[in-house]
């Protein structure tokens, strides 16, 4: 079974070639700012002053980078490392932020990576999923532990 990803600037949903349709994943993440962590870490801040938000977010596995939009990026402070060209599924591309690393926690499981800034919603990847070792159940529309290490996530090298 193929599955195509069609994009639109609010809703992504997978079909399969049928048509039929199969659901969008929607999950809670926490996200925090990967250098207050740090900085509480070395204790050069109080741990209370790490600043985190929770959101629901789409699960997109046609996208290898994880996105945040503009709002996000203000609650957490995070600030912008570089620039990088994003290619929409439609063609288009366009040059958008890159943050530093933040940390991001879903299903108990925990990593840290950068995201791309553009939108109105945050937007799960591939890269995170992997490094999470978690799958997208699309019939059920829900992300599940990867069922080999259901216990913690395992990261093939």
């Amino acid at each position: 079974m193929s599955v195509r990803l069609v994009a639109s600037p609010r809703h992504r949903q997978l079909f399969l070639n049928s048509e039929q349709s199969m659901g969008e994943i929607r999950v809670q993440v926490k996200l925090t700012n990967g250098i207050d962590e740090a900085n509480a870490a070395a204790k050069l801040i109080a741990p209370d002053q790490i600043r985190s938000v929770t959101v629901e977010a789409i699960v997109d596995t046609g996208a290898v980078r994880s996105v945040i939009p503009q709002s996000v990026v203000d609650i957490l402070g995070v600030q912008i490392r570089s620039t990088e060209v994003a290619r929409y599924a439609d063609g288009r591309s366009e040059s958008v932020g890159l943050t530093f690393s933040m940390l991001f926690e879903i299903m108990g499981r925990s990593t840290a990576d950068e995201a791309l800034v553009l939108g109105d919603e945050v937007m799960i990847g591939q890269t995170i999923l992997e490094k999470l070792d978690l799958l997208a159940d699309c019939r059920n529309r829900r992300l599940v532990a990867n069922p080999d290490h259901p216990e913690f996530a395992v990261t093939r090298v």
